[in-house]
């Protein structure tokens, strides 16, 4: 083999699918800190992106035999795992569909945005319409990290930051041993993509103060963006 043809397959094999590139993370990271804030915000103060907290109160309250107010924690997990189920699926029925599956995705959380953002603001409660938003967030925000798992070579999430802020530090502590530049570029990454869900979130506060339940509108644009470009993978 030639150095060219060496040079060239080289190249091929840095080539990283469009959903993994940056500019696709830094749009679905955007809508993910947007997303929870939206919800702490404007839906009655809960985080609708990790089920962590919703795990948790859900035990409490079943622990204390606070049977109903446990099941408002509990369908918000539902969502969650229905998100990962639906995404896969997608995944599954690719050939069938003209678009990339990731694209469907796309349109599937697109259109849920929407309905979430229709829903008028209420009490919070079991059957109020902050909890079906919050319910359709939760189904969204599923649907995302199922469907986007790597940003630039890295495993990491887009609509949360505990993972990344691990995986991060412990890059950044192993290149103090190692001394391996890939280590620290990996460490920084993390923490990159992390500062652009943090201004996803404080982007949120003024839109949301602003514009009300109706805000998360404003997720349409970057979610549209990252639709557009998934057609440069074909």
């Amino acid at each position: 083999m030639g150095v060219k043809e060496g040079v060239s397959v080289k190249k091929c094999m840095l080539k990283r699918p469009m959903s993994e590139t940056f500019p696709i993370g830094i749009l679905l990271t955007l809508a993910g800190g947007y997303f929870d804030a939206y919800t702490y915000i404007a839906r009655g103060g809960v985080f609708a992106n990790a089920q962590t907290g919703n795990i948790v109160l859900f035990g409490i309250h079943l622990a204390e035999g606070h049977f109903v107010k446990a099941l408002s924690y509990f369908i918000p997990i539902l969502a969650f795992v229905l998100g990962v189920f639906t995404a896969e699926l997608i995944h599954k029925t690719e050939k069938k569909t003209p678009l990339h599956w990731q694209q469907s995705i796309i349109i599937l959380e697109i259109l849920t945005v929407i309905v979430a953002a229709v829903l008028p603001t209420s009490s919070d409660g079991l059957y109020s319409y902050n909890m079906a938003a919050n319910v359709i967030i939760s189904y969204i925000c599923s649907l995302q990290v199922q469907a986007f798992r790597k940003v630039h070579g890295i495993v990491c999430a887009t609509t949360m930051c505990t993972g990344n802020l691990r995986s991060g530090t412990d890059f950044l502590m192993r290149y103090q041993t190692t001394r391996n530049k890939q280590d620290l570029h990996d460490g920084f990454k993390y923490y990159f993509i992390n500062v652009i869900f943090l201004i996803g979130a404080f982007i949120s506060v003024f839109l949301t103060n602003t514009f009300g339940s109706f805000s998360v509108l404003f997720c349409l644009l970057p979610l549209t963006a990252a639709f557009i470009l998934l057609f440069a993978e074909k």
